[in-house]
């Protein structure tokens, strides 16, 4: 590991301001991605801000009759926080599906948001990677590219982001709250994001000293008909092949609204909400309706020789997962499981 120097921030001020000054400084939380990578030596800062003593771990009502979620509370306290799996589900079952009880303990919210990709060659530091080296090339083209992205990839990185959490929060139209030097600001949390393009080593859209300090959810949390279906390898502590998040709202036999995110084919959470509009208004058990939406999201899919059967496992993943949210749900901890299937779906 490369030597580092390291600083204790005493508050969110003063977090932002030992980012700006420091040159090649990383802020610290419950470290389970930055350290792992540091030991790798595939992440070299040469500082380190440790923010993990902030008080940004309140997870509170907002006026607006949302939930509001600071960027240190734990992967686990979130997962089972009495309103999270009362009224949102969906976000307790994509937290659960993810990692290990020993992890979600340790990960932070904020830290979740900007896990890196979990691609076997940008973890390889002896082999070429536009995201760890820019300009070096992407070995993962011509390589084990089976994990790889199928939607919004470019010749510069067909990595994925690895997160069930964001999927999750890209379905439920999530806000976040940035602090910055020039103050704080409000972020969709479709916009945090960014597709790789010519620049994959810039996976956000945060300033280099910005902070995530809270992640705001809106009041509507679809707590009766949701579902979160993760397609793996293996059931336990795997990284999704596909992953789909939906949630529904549902009036009159007729879906009213919805929100739908895939994970494990894009380099960021994928939402297609112009596809959406073709389900607004159509009977909640329109299998065919469902079908055409599903080929709607994945027309644009461009896959390698090695992940190219992503494109059928997402289209029936997205069926499935439209199945199992249909039927009302009773929003307890009970129900807070992940979907999980050797099957395609």
């Amino acid at each position: 590991m490369n030597r580092f120097s390291y600083a204790r921030a005493k508050s969110v001020a003063d977090a932002v301001r030992l980012h700006h000054v420091t040159p090649d400084a990383q802020f610290l939380a419950g470290g389970t991605n930055l350290v792992d990578l540091m030991r790798e030596n595939v992440m070299r800062p040469k500082a380190i801000i440790d923010i993990s003593r902030l008080p940004l771990r309140e997870i509170e009502a907002t006026e607006s009759g949302g939930l509001r979620i600071g960027a240190l509370a734990t992967n686990s306290a979130l997962a089972w926080d009495a309103r999270v799996t009362e009224r949102y589900p969906l976000l307790a079952q994509a937290l659960l599906a993810g990692a290990s009880a020993q992890i979600r303990n340790a990960a932070t919210v904020g830290g979740n948001l900007l896990q890196r990709t979990r691609c076997l060659y940008f973890y390889d530091p002896a082999t070429c990677c536009n995201k760890r080296a820019p300009g070096s090339g992407c070995a993962a083209l011509d390589g084990v590219n089976r994990m790889h992205a199928i939607l919004g990839a470019s010749e510069h990185c067909i990595a994925t982001h690895p997160s069930d959490m964001c999927v999750a929060l890209e379905a439920l139209d999530a806000t976040l709250t940035v602090a910055g030097r020039r103050g704080m600001r409000t972020l969709p949390f479709d916009g945090l994001h960014r597709l790789p393009g010519r620049t994959p080593h810039r996976e956000t859209t945060l300033a280099g000293e910005e902070l995530i300090t809270a992640v705001e959810l809106p009041r509507e949390g679809y707590a009766r008909n949701f579902a979160y279906v993760k397609l793996r390898d293996r059931q336990s502590y795997a990284f999704a092949l596909v992953s789909v998040a939906v949630g529904l709202r549902v009036e009159n036999g007729a879906i009213a609204a919805l929100g739908c995110a895939l994970g494990g084919v894009a380099h960021k959470p994928w939402r297609d909400r112009e596809a959406e509009s073709l389900l607004i208004g159509r009977a909640v058990d329109d299998t065919r309706a469902v079908e055409r939406y599903a080929d709607a999201v994945l027309a644009p899919a461009d896959p390698r020789e090695g992940n190219a059967f992503k494109v059928e496992l997402a289209r029936r993943a997205i069926v499935r997962a439209f199945e199992l949210a249909r039927a009302p749900h009773c929003a307890d901890a009970a129900n807070v499981t992940a979907h999980d299937s050797g099957e395609p779906a």
